[in-house]
């Protein structure tokens, strides 16, 4: 017998899938999203033992820390379209690796500020960040709640958090403090919550590397700002 398709869910997404399909498709997606954490942390370790990420920092220091952040936020954005449009084991898993492995060297910049300055805020931006997710996941995957509506809205957002990093980079008065990180926390829920029904009602079965790396994007934007919060004096 085939499975009913549900209304408003692409023809091959995995929710009209069986049961047992489901279940592997969301299992793979969340090792490989673990993969991907995995990976990140022993590179950041690898980095630090060796102290390539205090150099890799100081560079970074020589230009704008909020074109640092604009930078980071393109390469959440690239992520996540390239996680969209890959359909290959191979192109997913390198598009992954390549992501992991970007966002590894532009985190250098906040986790030695924050190792340098805050000692154990790391931990604890990593901690929130964690509940956060798996929190938000849980009622994405539960909830009857249709949340497609939100594409427009972190559309928006994030076309206007560009622009405020923009105009603070032109003029200096401008200050993106505490208040832009917490907004900026939102968005980051937001697309946890958009990310992970969109990978369950628009992504087909072969995909879960994809699909991780969507979620890998929005985990990240979440720990960047979390630990941009906590690091304020």
């Amino acid at each position: 017998m085939s499975q009913q398709q549900l209304p408003g869910y692409a023809p091959d997404a995995v929710a009209n899938q069986s049961e047992d399909v489901r279940s592997r498709f969301m299992t793979r997606v969340y090792l490989n999203l673990l993969a991907g954490i995995g990976a990140f942390i022993a590179i950041e370790t690898w980095l630090f033992t060796s102290g390539l990420a205090y150099d890799i920092a100081n560079a970074m220091l020589s230009v704008s820390w909020l074109l640092v952040l604009g930078g980071f936020m393109l390469v959440s954005w690239l992520g996540s379209s390239f996680a969209w449009k890959a359909t290959s084991p191979a192109m997913q898993y390198g598009g992954y690796a390549l992501m992991v492995a970007v966002y590894a060297v532009i985190f250098t910049l906040p986790l030695a500020y924050a190792e340098q300055e805050f000692p154990g805020v790391i931990s604890t931006a990593a901690w929130i960040s964690i509940i956060a997710f798996i929190g938000l996941s849980g009622i994405a995957l539960t909830t009857s709640k249709d949340f497609s509506f939100l594409r427009g809205l972190l559309m928006w957002a994030g076309l206007l958090a560009l622009g405020a990093i923009v105009a603070a980079v032109i003029f200096p008065s401008i200050e993106l403090g505490a208040w832009f990180s917490v907004a900026m926390i939102g968005l980051a829920g937001g697309a946890i919550l958009y990310d992970t029904q969109k990978i369950y009602r628009s992504y087909p079965a072969d995909r879960q590397v994809a699909a991780a790396m969507s979620l890998f994007a929005s985990v990240a934007l979440m720990f960047w700002y979390v630990l941009r919060l906590l690091s304020r004096r």
